[in-house]
């Protein structure tokens, strides 16, 4: 990507924090290639529908990180009708779940000295005792990213000065992805029907016959929730394979961070 001036490319790709400027999780992790957003491409008519349908999904997956957030903070919240099947989805899942999640450490701002990154965490939680980094997706499985980007949280987290700056209340042990979707089944084949973002995804069933119903058969139901907690307890070959995600956009984006001071 181009950039007109640091300024930019600081602002686009990092946070300042205490002075020192450091680049995002996020962003280093655009280095790796993504089949599934490659394909999600391929199927948009243009780059400007492409880039509609992702700013509206983005929009759609931060009101329902922000929906959550305000339910396990105790603050007063009105769930948006266009995410409430997820939400009430999630609030029945964690009547069961009973996530612990810690207000002090929900949407934190967190950095790595020993290896200079930053990030946003969505959650530091406790669950079956365990305390641990929470991250929440809206997406309809799980991808081998979100192993990177929680490593690089866990890594952070597990540094010494960072666990005192921090005052956290004991040792980061694992991490879970969240995942919060919401979804209409087929009341004849049991397909699944997904509409974020103006894009509409159908997974086939199988139920009514061997290949399932026509596209102008299905019969769809309400929206519904769907949600689903998974714990990842070894992180360490996802570390280290996050560093080196890092040293490759350090390499591909050389040229800026030399200009802004930071190999120094």
């Amino acid at each position: 990507m181009r950039y007109k001036d640091q300024g930019e490319f600081k602002a686009h790709n990092g946070y300042e924090i205490n002075g020192i400027w450091f680049p995002r999780v996020t962003k280093i992790l655009e280095i790796k290639a993504k089949p599934a957003l490659e394909s999600f491409f391929r199927e948009m008519e243009s780059f400007s529908q492409a880039e509609d349908v992702k700013n509206k999904s983005a929009a759609h997956g931060s009101l329902v990180h922000e929906t959550v957030e305000k339910i396990v903070t105790g603050q007063p919240v009105q769930i948006p009708e266009e995410v409430a099947p997820a939400i009430h989805a999630f609030q029945r899942f964690n009547e069961t779940a009973k996530i612990a999640f810690h207000s002090e450490f929900v949407e934190r701002q967190i950095w790595s000295i020993r290896h200079r990154y930053a990030g946003t965490v969505d959650a530091l939680a406790t669950i079956n005792g365990k305390f641990g980094v929470l991250d929440i997706k809206t997406s309809t499985g799980f991808y081998p990213e979100y192993n990177l980007q929680t490593a690089a949280y866990v890594s952070a987290l597990q540094e010494f000065q960072i666990k005192r700056l921090l005052l956290l209340p004991k040792d980061i042990e694992t991490r879970w992805i969240l995942r919060i979707n919401q979804h209409q089944i087929c009341k004849l084949c049991q397909a699944t029907l997904r509409d974020k973002g103006g894009r509409i995804k159908i997974r086939n069933g199988r139920k009514k016959g061997k290949e399932g119903c026509l596209e102008n058969e299905h019969d769809w139901g309400d929206k519904e929730g769907e949600v689903e907690l998974k714990e990842f307890p070894y992180f360490y070959n996802d570390i280290k394979a996050f560093v080196a995600a890092k040293i490759l956009w350090e390499w591909e984006n050389n040229y800026w961070l030399r200009t802004v001071g930071y190999n120094k």
